[in-house]
């Protein structure tokens, strides 16, 4: 049988670019390797993002109040792992991860058995790179996470995932709420996670509003620090 595939979708605020999304990921021609299904996690959005999604043939579930990406990314693990998928794959409601690269995560673990693999924008260094000051961040935090677990990871905050049956089961029991990428590699990292990334070609967010503004760049790094650093010592 084929690998059964969650695609799981967190979206606030999203009516601009679900719909394009949705409709390229069922698009996609993958089903002769993977038994691929959609799940768009809807975090209370304010707009009319459920109306958008309901027109599709995906799996939407309706937060009834605010969780934030790590709790909107939480529910839809849980999904995954009572549902039985092997494999789930987090991509942002806002278009900033085209589906056609998701057939390099899944080549990547196919390759390699990896139980994390991270889309990276840095690898090869095409498409979007972000803001200087956040590149600066992100710099930061692979020198934290390669102190804190080890591990070499570039794009650390990228949200362009995929775990396999293992990390599925430790997000589904314990998920960083706010800001949950960096936080998370150092929980896997503890728990003996391979971890691996493969290049990939990300846009710009095709509507709404990033979660983290320009000057909440500082009070972003200083919180996931702490929330690392606590991670890391925790039993």
């Amino acid at each position: 049988m084929n690998p059964k595939v969650l695609i799981i979708i967190p979206c606030y605020n999203e009516e601009e670019s679900i719909p394009h999304l949705i409709k390229e990921i069922l698009n996609l021609e993958l089903n002769e390797r993977f038994d691929v299904s959609v799940l768009v996690v809807n975090d209370c959005s304010t707009d009319k993002t459920a109306d958008s999604v309901s027109h599709y043939n995906v799996n939407l579930l309706n937060l009834p109040i605010n969780l934030g990406i790590g709790g909107a990314m939480q529910t839809g693990y849980l999904f995954a792992q009572r549902n039985g998928f092997d494999l789930a794959v987090q991509m942002d409601g806002d278009g900033q991860h085209p589906p056609k690269e998701l057939i390099k995560l899944l080549n990547h673990y196919v390759q390699t058995g990896a139980n994390v693999v991270i889309g990276s924008r840095f690898k090869i260094k095409q498409g979007f790179q972000s803001s200087r000051l956040r590149r600066l961040g992100i710099g930061y935090f692979h020198w934290l996470n390669r102190i804190f677990t080890g591990n070499s990871i570039y794009d650390s905050t990228s949200g362009f995932r995929l775990f396999d049956k293992k990390a599925i089961e430790i997000a589904a029991k314990n998920y960083p709420d706010e800001y949950p990428e960096p936080e998370s590699l150092v929980i896997f990292g503890k728990a003996g996670l391979h971890i691996e990334e493969v290049p990939v070609f990300m846009k710009k967010r095709q509507g709404g509003k990033s979660s983290i503004l320009y000057f909440d760049t500082i009070y972003y790094m200083i919180k996931v620090t702490i929330a690392m650093f606590f991670s890391y010592f925790r039993k």
